[in-house]
C-alpha cells in the first residue's frame, strides 16, 4: 500500500509538471506581447481607418523634425558663408513650413496630441550649432542633420507600407518626399561625412552582410541585357518627374476645411 501510496504521488507531481510546461504554449497565442496583439492594444478606430502606435509615433516625428530643422535652417541663411549652405537651410524652412501644417492638420482629425518643442536630443543639436562657427559649423550643420534624416527615411517607408489609415498614409508619402528632398540638398554641399555614416550604421550592426560575392580586382563582369516588357505595350508615364539630383515636392497647398488649426 505504501508503495502504491508513493508511485501515485510521484505520477500525480510528474503530471502537474506536464501540465504546467504545457500551458504556456497551448496559450501562448492568446496572450499579450505576440505582434497581433501588440499592435491591437495600441490601435484606435478612426473614420480614416485603424490609427496604430506606429502611425501617431510618425505623426509626433515628424512635428518634432520641423520644431528644430525650421530654426537649423533660419540659422543657416543667417550664418553660414557658402552658398550651398544657405540653399540647404532654405530648403529646411520650406520643406518644413509645409510639412509642419500638413501634420498639425492630420494631428488634429486623428486626435493626437503633438509637441510644442524639439526633443531634448534635437536641442542638443541646436546647442552644437550655435556654438560652433566657420568650418565647424558647416560640417555640424550638415552632418547632424544629414544623420537625421537618414534615420527617420526608413521609419517613413515602414508606416507608408503598413498603415491602414488614409491620413497616415498621406502623411508618409509627403514626408517621404521632403525628407528625400532635404537629403539631396545636404549632399549637394559636398560636406556629408558618408565614412562616418557607414561606420555608425556598421558599429550598429548584429548580422553580417549579404548580397553578390565582392568584385574581383581587373576581371571584367559582362554587362547585363535590358530588362524591359515584352511585346508592343504602349505606356504613357514618365520614371521621374524632376532632373536627375532633384526632388519635385510641388504638391497642393494644405487646407484645413475644418478650421481645425483654430480651435
Amino acid at each position: 500500500m505504501r508503495r502504491f501510496n508513493g508511485t501515485a504521488l510521484i505520477m500525480a507531481a510528474m503530471a502537474t509538471t506536464l501540465g504546467a510546461l504545457a500551458y504556456p504554449v497551448w496559450s501562448y497565442a492568446d496572450r499579450s506581447g505576440t505582434g497581433q496583439a501588440n499592435v491591437a492594444a495600441g490601435t484606435v478606430a478612426t473614420q480614416w481607418g485603424p490609427l496604430t502606435a506606429a502611425d501617431r509615433d510618425l505623426i509626433v516625428r515628424v512635428r518634432l523634425a520641423g520644431l528644430w530643422e525650421l530654426p537649423a535652417g533660419q540659422q543657416a541663411i543667417q550664418r553660414a558663408p557658402s552658398t550651398a549652405i544657405k540653399e540647404a537651410g532654405d530648403h529646411l524652412i520650406v520643406g518644413h513650413t509645409d510639412l509642419d501644417k500638413r501634420v498639425r492638420i492630420i494631428a488634429a482629425q486623428l486626435g493626437v496630441e503633438l509637441p510644442n518643442v524639439p526633443n531634448e536630443q534635437q536641442q542638443g543639436w541646436l546647442d552644437e550649432m550655435s556654438a560652433a562657427t566657420g568650418s565647424e559649423y558647416e560640417y555640424k550643420f550638415v552632418n547632424l542633420l544629414r544623420a537625421a534624416h537618414g534615420k527617420i527615411f526608413p521609419a517613413i517607408g515602414t508606416v507608408r507600407n503598413t498603415t491602414r489609415n488614409t491620413l497616415v498614409r498621406q502623411l508618409a508619402s509627403d514626408a517621404n518626399q521632403t525628407v528625400l528632398d532635404h537629403i539631396t540638398i545636404l549632399e549637394k554641399t559636398g560636406k556629408v561625412d558618408f565614412d562616418a555614416i557607414a561606420n555608425e550604421i556598421a558599429n550598429a550592426a548584429t548580422a553580417s552582410p549579404t548580397g553578390p560575392a565582392a568584385p574581383v580586382p581587373g576581371q571584367v563582369v559582362p554587362s547585363a541585357p535590358a530588362a524591359q516588357a515584352s511585346g508592343n505595350v504602349q505606356t504613357s508615364s514618365k520614371p521621374s518627374p524632376g532632373a536627375p539630383g532633384t526632388v519635385n515636392t510641388a504638391r497642393p497647398d494644405p487646407t484645413d476645411s475644418l478650421g481645425l488649426l483654430g480651435q
